[in-house]
């Protein structure tokens, strides 16, 4: 078989930290790694990333390119100009068939969201229901934050694991956001054999999980950093949303029951 693809090992290396944790993909995570660090070897089976793939259908349909172009595969973890040709209503539409049996807040928003794109945050904010359950506290908070791509900064690399300086995702009861950055420690490498080809303090990085995947470019880390901003801030609009439409239907039920307990008693048949 023919050696991965450049946009193969870049799908790879993303892919591979919730692979190895058995969250999707295939359930033998080792070729994903081997492909992931450029060991060579097929590229992955983007079918037994069921989520991953929609996107990336998406984005390549819109674009006129094949789903595991590196330029689409960029567009749906990091993000880049090709997302912006994807039409978000039709988008919308299509998350909503494809995902139908998903319990995401996807079911909130309205079709004609102009700001909703196929980014890998959307399927983890939108899709994914950890967003519904962050207000009875649990993993849901640590979840959403590991499974994000987010930047940081190497301070520091100790073998095959670095330090690095990130802004943690917060939740402050009503809404999302991003706090003050904080250092934390995260693997580039397995026995020496990393995802990145290397890593140097000083260096941006994407993170995913546990994991350093990628060096990022300023252009890169700005454009991640851009479209996490715009999902979380559709997150937050899109639960404000449905908080004021339940309290306006709770009200609505509240009003009803005392119009029917003030109404006349009419009397009894003659």
């Amino acid at each position: 078989m023919p050696p991965a693809a450049p946009g193969e090992v870049l799908f790879a290396r993303y892919a591979y930290p919730p692979t190895e944790l058995g969250y999707c993909g295939p359930a033998d995570a080792e070729p994903v790694f081997d492909v992931a660090a450029g060991a060579g070897g097929p590229g992955p089976d983007v079918r037994a990333f069921d989520g991953a793939v929609v996107y990336l259908e998406v984005i390549a349909a819109a674009n006129g390119l094949a789903p595991l172009d590196p330029r689409v595969v960029e567009a749906y973890w990091v993000g880049n100009e090709l997302l912006d040709e994807v039409d978000p209503a039709g988008f919308v539409k299509e998350v909503r068939v494809r995902f139908a049996g998903e319990a995401g807040p996807a079911r909130d928003l309205r079709t004609g969201g102009t700001s909703a794109v196929p980014h890998h945050s959307f399927q983890v904010f939108t899709v994914y229901p950890w967003v519904r359950l962050l207000p009875r506290g649990g993993p849901a908070l640590h979840i959403l934050d590991r499974c994000r791509i987010r930047d940081g900064t190497v301070l520091a690399v100790d073998g095959d694991e670095v330090v690095v300086r990130s802004r943690p995702l917060t939740w402050d009861g009503h809404a999302l956001g991003l706090g003050d950055p904080v250092e934390e420690r995260a693997r580039w490498a397995r026995a020496g054999r990393g995802l990145p080809d290397a890593v140097a303090p000083g260096d941006t990085v994407a993170l995913h999980w546990d994991w350093v995947c990628d060096r990022l470019t300023p252009r890169r880390r700005d454009e991640l950093r851009r479209r996490t901003a715009a999902q979380l801030a559709l997150t937050n609009a899109a639960r404000t949303s449905a908080a004021q439409t339940s309290a306006a239907r709770t009200n609505a039920t509240r009003t009803g029951a005392t119009r029917e307990a003030a109404a006349p008693v009419p009397p009894p048949p003659r």
